[in-house]
């Protein structure tokens, strides 16, 4: 059975290491095996997570625990999870799904909350960007990740109700933060990203959507909406949903082998109504500038409207928000 000690021991190492208060943690820690994973069911609703939707096949098929699964720059959890997408992968229709469910009795759907997670892939068993991945998503798909698809096949991106809003190339072996800032109450979505061991940053202003959850339907996992004869592994580490203000440090540790590069978007923004966007040239004017995926225009905006060099001013949301990249 899965011990209390390390479920509140993994909650305190959270709580002391975030900004914000922690409301759910999806720590690994508390699994010292995936064989820990089955102890859940609707009966026995034990654990951090929810676990029934994958393929037929044994648990340690779809998950693995692995202190190199992990981003290294994370230093409160021991292991990171391989999760593993292929042909056996189906449930309860002809897509593939390996995914994870938060376990827990509070209300992820209220206020101001930071949906956190780190994400990556290697050179081995990599996604397939021919296919439609959705990635850790909510059931009405008000916000989430895709792979494999417009405007960028191997980009990851960021979507607002399925429409791009913002993407970033998926690099293997590079570990990608992100946090889903979602106001429940105001309606709206935003993104804050990063890569390896640096701090996140803001990308994506909050956006309106149609914000809802019942608290059980964050996906954390992969959607693959055709069936394939591929093998992929995904990794994810760095679990947790907090209520502001944003926790922006993703650990203290070394980021390693891991790319600890800036993250770099997408100068395309794609909505309903623009299909493309140039980048605007700020390095001939003088005066103050704005670093990288700083802010640097839109509606009401009075800031530095310079970029530090090499970056330039991109319209990402036009005409509201424009952002050094």
């Amino acid at each position: 059975m899965i011990s209390l000690t390390a479920i509140l021991l993994s909650t305190l190492l959270y709580r002391s290491a975030h900004a914000g208060t922690t409301i759910w943690s999806g720590s690994f820690n508390a699994y010292p095996n995936v064989s820990v994973f089955d102890e859940w069911s609707w009966s026995n609703e034990v654990g951090e997570y929810q676990w029934y939707i994958h393929g037929s096949q044994p648990t340690s098929h779809y998950l693995a625990l692995d202190p190199s699964y992990k981003n290294p720059a994370d230093t409160t959890e021991a292991n990171g999870l391989k999760l593993t997408i292929d042909s056996t992968a189906t449930w309860n229709s002809d897509m593939e799904r390996t995914e994870l469910i938060p376990q827990t009795t509070a209300n992820l759907g209220t206020g101001e909350l930071y949906y956190h997670f780190s994400v990556m892939h290697s050179a081995t068993n990599p996604p397939n960007s021919a296919y439609e991945h959705q990635i850790t998503f909510f059931e009405s798909h008000f916000t989430e990740l895709k792979y494999g698809v417009s405007p960028n096949a191997t980009y990851l991106e960021w979507m607002i109700q399925s429409q791009p809003q913002w993407g970033t190339p998926f690099t293997p072996g590079t570990w990608y933060n992100f946090a889903y800032d979602i106001d429940f109450s105001a309606g709206t979505v935003g993104l804050w990203a990063s890569t390896g061991s640096d701090p996140l940053t803001r990308v994506m202003p909050n956006t309106a959507a149609s914000t809802s959850t019942n608290s059980e339907d964050w996906h954390l996992g992969v959607l693959r909406l055709v069936q394939g004869s591929d093998t992929e592994d995904w990794y994810f580490s760095g679990v947790y949903i907090e209520s502001g203000p944003v926790t922006t440090s993703v650990g203290s540790g070394s980021s390693g082998g891991v790319s600890s590069s800036s993250i770099t978007a997408s100068s395309t923004s794609v909505s309903s109504s623009t299909a493309s966007v140039s980048p605007i040239s700020t390095t001939s004017v003088a005066g103050p500038t704005q670093t990288q995926y700083g802010q640097c225009g839109g509606t009401g905006w009075t800031g530095p409207t310079m970029c530090a060099s090499p970056f330039t001013c991109v319209p990402v949301s036009p005409p509201y928000y424009s952002q050094c990249q």
